[in-house]
């Protein structure tokens, strides 16, 4: 239907799928545990050596509603995404119940890119900051493709400073010390204080390097969980490599600069524009689709576009 379309626009001539994902959400669902697999190649000898999409956990059963007694604080989850749909019907609707079960007050932001510019995870996390309203005083950078499974994970207010929940001694890829991304929480003063994220990185990979350093710049210290047992099958990570390939090209004078801290940019020179702002329910959870419009100076940053 016309108003359905408009949801998400820019390039979906080009991925009559997403429509039919979108239109038949829990068909697709079933589509995805059907032909999920945790297990590595078919059986049968078909496409020998290609691992089939891994299998989402089942979700929380319904959760509560929101009560007084939950406390104050309102999280802002803010989910960079673009045309990653088969990962976003289980994302949201997970954890809308797991995030309810623990009683946190949350706001499901999701962050789609409808530009022509080449992804940018840190700018889509400064517009959902400065757009994710003054109801909620924290936010979760999360990534789309990172379901928790240990219920032990602390959402809470992180008061005393950043905390990592993805942390490297969990996340089931990335495990050196400085690592910061994935999940991570942070007070809406601690964000301020950082000046948000460095808008510079176009592609994949290296904002949050980049944002570590910014948060040991502001004196904060990132906490990380503790009393976690479960270690790398502590989350489960829904990225296939073999069928979602990365931006990791490198053009221009991008390969020297991704290692550089911006000490200018962030929150304050941000440039976009909010094409539409939609409130939706995907299998009975709510969440706000902000279609973002990025923009890019070319002659700073010549390495957003692939021409």
């Amino acid at each position: 239907s016309p108003p359905l379309l408009r949801l998400f626009p820019g390039r979906l001539s080009a991925f009559p799928l997403f429509l039919l994902a979108l239109l038949l959400g829990f068909a697709s669902l079933l589509w995805l545990q059907l032909s999920c697999s945790g297990e590595g190649p078919s059986p049968g000898g078909q496409h020998r050596g290609v691992p089939r999409q891994p299998c989402p956990p089942p979700a929380p059963p319904q959760p509560p509603e929101e009560e007084a007694s939950w406390g104050p604080h309102r999280l802002a989850l803010l989910v960079p995404f673009r045309e990653r749909f088969e990962e976003l019907l289980a994302f949201v609707p997970y954890m809308h119940r797991f995030l309810s079960k623990k009683r946190i007050r949350h706001h499901i932001f999701i962050l789609n890119q409808v530009d022509h510019f080449r992804f940018n995870r840190a700018s889509l996390i400064n517009v959902g900051f400065l757009e994710s309203g003054n109801d909620t005083d924290y936010i979760a950078m999360h990534d789309v493709d990172l379901l928790p499974l240990n219920e032990h994970l602390d959402y809470s207010f992180p008061e005393a400073g950043p905390f990592h929940v993805a942390s490297p001694e969990l996340h089931p890829l990335y495990h050196y010390k400085t690592y910061v991304g994935g999940i991570l929480l942070l007070t809406k003063q601690h964000y301020e204080l950082c000046n948000g994220m460095s808008n510079r990185f176009w592609g994949w990979g290296r904002e949050d390097d980049e944002f570590y350093r910014r948060i040991k710049g502001a004196g904060l210290q990132v906490r990380r969980p503790s009393g976690i047992t479960t270690g790398y099958e502590t989350f489960q990570h829904l990225h296939d490599p073999a069928w979602r390939k990365r931006d990791q090209k490198r053009i221009a004078a991008q390969k020297q600069e991704q290692f550089k801290v911006d000490r200018e940019g962030g929150l304050n020179n941000v440039r976009y524009r909010i094409e539409s702002r939609t409130d939706l329910s995907v299998a009975g959870a709510p969440c706000t689709v902000l279609n973002i419009l990025l923009d890019c100076d070319t002659d700073e940053t010549p390495w957003c576009t692939f021409g």
